[in-house]
């Protein structure tokens, strides 16, 4: 079956750099337009914006060291499909490090993860469930955020890109964050009340049923 290839727009001359380019397709990626498996064509996309090969190429080195393509021999490069074994490293981490950020987070933090928790709450009511996924990796990015490091938070972003790709392969993105759009107005509110132990254990609980979750919508589709 022939793929149609996606619209991607011109970048402004000034802007004609492969951390540009990069920047386009990750966001393509993370919006769901390129899904995993997609092949990514260097021809097409310096086409469509008017760059180099060269820059294009560039571009699938710095996308290919945040782990969100690959190079197949002979082949060509694709999207990253994230399977069960990525799945399981990423929670790992997951659990070692979000405790750090939550135990961490104060007032300004709290309010943060109020707007968010709305956000999402407004985007279930106009059925917009990928808005609700990126509520929910902007909500776990705000607590790590807690953290005040810049090499957790460089670490994180790349460890939240990667588990997007593992959220696209599914089709029915409703089943797999609504329930957890409750659990984070939970965590929330155990941080509103100041009850960081119970808060700490809500979230590991949260993490290792997400996990499981995951894994199991992966292994049926």
């Amino acid at each position: 079956m022939t793929q149609t290839e996606p619209a991607l727009p011109t970048l402004p001359r000034r802007a004609s750099t492969a951390e540009a380019v990069a920047e386009v397709l990750r966001a393509q990626i993370a919006e769901g337009r390129l899904r995993p498996g997609t092949q990514l064509r260097e021809e097409h996309i310096a086409g469509a914006m008017e760059v180099s090969r060269n820059t294009v190429r560039e571009s699938f080195r710095l996308l290919g060291h945040a782990r969100l393509v690959e190079h197949a021999l002979h082949r060509g490069v694709f999207v990253r499909t994230v399977g069960p074994d990525e799945i399981r490293a990423m929670y790992r981490t997951r659990r070692i490090v979000e405790p750090l950020g939550l135990v961490r987070v104060d007032a300004h933090g709290v309010t943060a993860l109020h707007e968010i928790v709305q956000r999402a709450e407004s985007a279930v009511s106009q059925g917009d469930w990928s808005a609700v996924g990126t509520a929910d990796i902007d909500f776990h990015r705000q607590v790590v955020a807690a953290c005040d490091s810049v090499h957790l938070a460089a670490m994180f972003e790349g460890l939240l890109a990667e588990l997007r790709l593992a959220f696209l392969r599914l089709p029915d993105a409703r089943a797999l964050h609504e329930p957890f759009l409750q659990r984070n107005r939970r965590l929330l509110v155990l941080l509103e009340a100041g009850d960081l132990e119970a808060a700490v254990a809500e979230l590991d609980d949260y993490l290792v049923t997400a996990e499981a979750n995951l894994l199991e919508a992966v292994r049926e589709h």
